[in-house]
């Protein structure tokens, strides 16, 4: 009599095993995520049981091998944060929101690889053949030689791929719906997620094609499925945004061929994503110059420098309610640390007020580097003085007050003379030696060694 398969509970957040069920996994803290799977016992005869390994080449570490080949996509946004566009052999995996438009810039890819005579596959399991047929006609793409499928079976879809010739590009939409019969669990599961992501790597790798994985995400925005899923891939790539706003934010969180931060800015129109070549004129459109409580940040995201309108608003308190502290787009701790600094080192009371900040544009701002214009855009509000109209913030603050030198500076300082600003709040230069390099014609550079001297210059001016 056959032996059954030995059990074991997954979790379905971080992939997790554990040897019985239990209501919280201890890896990630998640509750009711365990699943059960299958665990195939290997016999003791089983050749792969007794089978010792083979010797591997071991090699120095000199020499120089040449750069890997590119696929550019024709997409200039989404082949920047690529490092220059898909790699053949290599796998990406794309996340994003529910209805952001990862499908939609996949597809538009996929037309456009086709249109340069590459042969590209796009497998779905989400949508029919039909329904893809009409997603291209709505934008544009329509007469694109593009080869669609609509499977979810992935022993059917690796038969497929074995038989093509000549296959440069696969897109799966979306490897939570593959299926794998010999994994006993639904699609969207951990060991299914896993099984399925393995087949389909291993066969890219094989065969040489560059491999597009589309994944869902979390209600908190990270990937779903397990967490080795991203160790398994070259790259991953998330889609933000806001699906009431028209900015759409590709960011890479890790790419073995390029750069980790990296964004590609897209703008969602009735004919698809189109390409924003200047982010910063587009995030500072709707901006008014004479309004308290907004500074301009001259940001960097990547290699490319990024102008950001920071927005700042304070309201007394309600009743004996705690106050306030409401953010988007910036870390919500680091806010509460600007506002001790300005409390404690500076004299400005914020203690008592409601505060609520938000960088406009639907950008979210990680560096320290934004500290300087956020503390600006609260003393704006905090005093009722609008900030000039032309200048821009840059800088870390320190516990002290201090304003610290932040990387790249020129490169923020040629931005916002591109944009049309004539003056900029940056670090003070500490060393002699480290003199800075000549500013950009029309601009002028107030460095300052202290938030304090935000406030003063504020007072003066009133």
């Amino acid at each position: 009599m056959a032996k059954r398969p030995a059990r074991q509970f997954a979790c379905r957040a971080c992939g997790a095993v554990y040897p019985k069920w239990m209501g919280q996994c201890e890896a990630c803290g998640e509750w009711n995520t365990l699943e059960e799977i299958a665990v195939e016992p290997l016999a003791a005869s089983s050749p792969r049981a007794s089978s010792k390994g083979r010797r591997v080449k071991l090699e120095g570490l000199e020499g120089m091998a040449a750069p890997p080949p590119r696929i550019q996509t024709s997409i200039a946004e989404l082949d920047r944060v690529l490092g220059g566009g898909l790699v053949p052999a290599s796998v990406v995996l794309v996340g994003g929101d529910p209805g952001i438009g990862k499908s939609t810039l996949l597809l538009q890819a996929a037309c456009k690889l086709a249109a340069k005579s590459e042969r590209v596959l796009y497998i779905s399991g989400e949508e029919a053949v039909d329904q893809i047929r009409l997603r291209a006609l709505r934008l544009g793409v329509g007469q694109a030689t593009l080869d669609l499928a609509a499977s979810i079976n992935v022993a059917d879809i690796v038969a497929t791929l074995e038989a093509e010739p000549d296959v440069r590009v696969v897109v799966i939409d979306s490897i939570q719906t593959m299926w794998l019969e010999t994994v006993e669990s639904a699609p969207g599961s951990v060991s299914q997620v896993r099984a399925c992501a393995f087949e389909l790597i291993r066969l890219a790798k094989r065969k040489g094609f560059s491999l597009i994985l589309v994944g869902h995400v979390t209600k908190e925005g990270a990937l779903a499925g397990p967490r080795v899923l991203e160790h398994m891939v070259d790259a991953v790539m998330y889609f933000e945004g806001d699906r009431g706003h028209q900015f759409r934010i590709l960011r890479a969180a890790k790419n073995r061929f390029g750069a980790t931060d990296e964004i590609g800015v897209f703008a969602m129109t009735d004919r698809g994503l189109e390409e924003v070549s200047n982010p910063s004129a587009l995030f500072l459109a709707e901006r008014r110059g004479n309004i308290a409580g907004s500074a301009v940040f001259a940001g960097l995201e990547g290699t490319r420098p990024v102008l950001l309108e920071v927005q700042a608003l304070l309201a007394p308190k309600s009743g004996d309610n705690a106050p306030r502290r409401a953010v988007v787009g910036w870390d919500s701790g680091r806010l509460s640390m600007l506002l001790a600094v300005l409390e404690t080192r500076c004299g400005v009371k914020l203690s008592g007020m409601d505060v609520y900040l938000n960088v406009a544009g639907g950008l979210k701002v990680a560096e320290p580097a934004a500290d300087l214009a956020v503390a600006a855009a609260l003393i704006s509000a905090a005093t009722g003085m609008p900030t000039s109209a032309g200048e821009v913030y840059f800088g870390e603050v320190g516990l002290s007050g201090e304003v610290r030198q932040v990387s790249q500076a020129d490169a923020r300082l040629k931005e916002a003379a591109k944009l049309g600003f004539d003056k900029a709040v940056l670090p003070r230069r500490i060393a002699r030696g480290s003199a800075r390099t000549k500013p950009p014609e029309g601009l002028t550079l107030r460095e300052i060694g202290h938030v304090a001297d935000l406030v003063t210059a504020d007072m003066e001016a009133d």
